[in-house]
């Protein structure tokens, strides 16, 4: 069965080549020409491997219609931004979405994203460690792509899934923001992109909400990257 793809976006010449191009490669395309048809889309209970919202259109932007589907949809989804849009980039980062690519879109970096985003949701990581791990009050099964505080299992992206499986790896050990972007997002760390960082903080605010001071957990070192501290437990 090929993959399902969702695009959103009111650019219809735009989803025409994006979709005839993944199709190409073997993906599967559905194309909605706004959010709300994407909403009557989930509505219907249409099931998709990830979807690629576009945040500027009319009515429903790509962002209110993100807020709608998580955390009811826990589908994989990359934002189509205009350049330059820093602040709309970190904002569907904060509301849960897992990667972001500028427009106009490339089809070939498209693809690159989707086939990262997909691998990274789909399948434990090489790099993780396939058992259990316990840091504290948190408890992370790789196998099973669980994580729970004491008996409260914690609703992750698979990104912020993968940022505190790897912490936890190296918990007492100072984990670089670059090798971080690598390891997570697939992609070498650039200037002025702060994915992970906000991916980071996600799962901070999620480990707080879970268990009073949990947050504490993961330490900033200014000028390094993160570090997943021993010994703190709400």
């Amino acid at each position: 069965m090929s993959t399902e793809i969702l695009l959103v976006d009111d650019d219809l010449d735009l989803t025409d080549m994006l979709g005839e191009y993944l199709e190409n490669e073997g993906f599967s395309v559905t194309q909605a020409g706004s959010a709300e048809h994407a909403i009557e889309l989930f509505n219907a209970n249409r099931q998709f491997d990830l979807c690629v919202f576009d945040i500027m259109m009319p009515g429903l932007s790509g962002l209110e219609l993100l807020q709608q589907v998580r955390p009811k949809v826990s589908t994989p989804v990359i934002m189509l931004t205009g350049k330059g849009d820093d602040i709309d980039r970190i904002i569907g980062l904060e509301m849960g979405a897992d990667d972001y690519l500028s427009k106009p879109a490339n089809p070939r970096e498209l693809l690159a994203r989707i086939r990262a985003v997909l691998r990274r949701s789909a399948s434990v990581k090489p790099e993780i460690n396939t058992q259990t791990l316990s840091v504290g009050a948190v408890n992370l099964t790789p196998a099973r792509r669980e994580a729970c505080v004491d008996q409260t299992e914690l609703q992750l992206t698979a990104a912020e899934f993968n940022v505190l499986a790897l912490l936890m790896e190296r918990a007492g050990q100072v984990a670089s923001k670059e090798w971080l972007t690598e390891q997570v997002l697939h992609r070498k760390l650039t200037a002025y992109d702060r994915s992970i960082d906000v991916h980071v903080s996600r799962v901070r605010h999620k480990l707080e909400q879970a268990k009073p001071g949990l947050a504490e957990m993961i330490k900033t070192v200014r000028g390094e990257g993160y570090q997943m501290v021993v010994g703190v437990d709400g």
